[in-house]
């Protein structure tokens, strides 16, 4: 009975830790959304454009609730 508790306990800790590790490369390989501002030098459009604030990010217009339902491409 002991052995079977402490490979449970080695087993858990080895999840633990691949989870942990993980969590920690997502965290690392995580890139900020840079979609508006691709958008933006694509075709050459403000961001009041799409979004009711000048600067963007916030409400959307009626154009950039198009441009999301398209999948954040223009429709043709």
């Amino acid at each position: 009975m002991k052995a079977q508790c402490e490979r449970w306990y080695v087993l858990t800790c080895a999840a633990a830790s691949v989870l942990a590790i993980a969590g920690v490369i997502s965290l690392l390989i995580a890139r900020p959304a840079v979609a508006t501002a691709q958008f933006a030098a694509e075709t050459k459009l403000s961001c009041a454009a799409c979004h009711t604030n000048p600067q963007g990010a916030g409400p959307l217009t009626a154009m950039g609730e198009k441009f999301k339902a398209n999948g954040n491409k223009m429709s043709k």
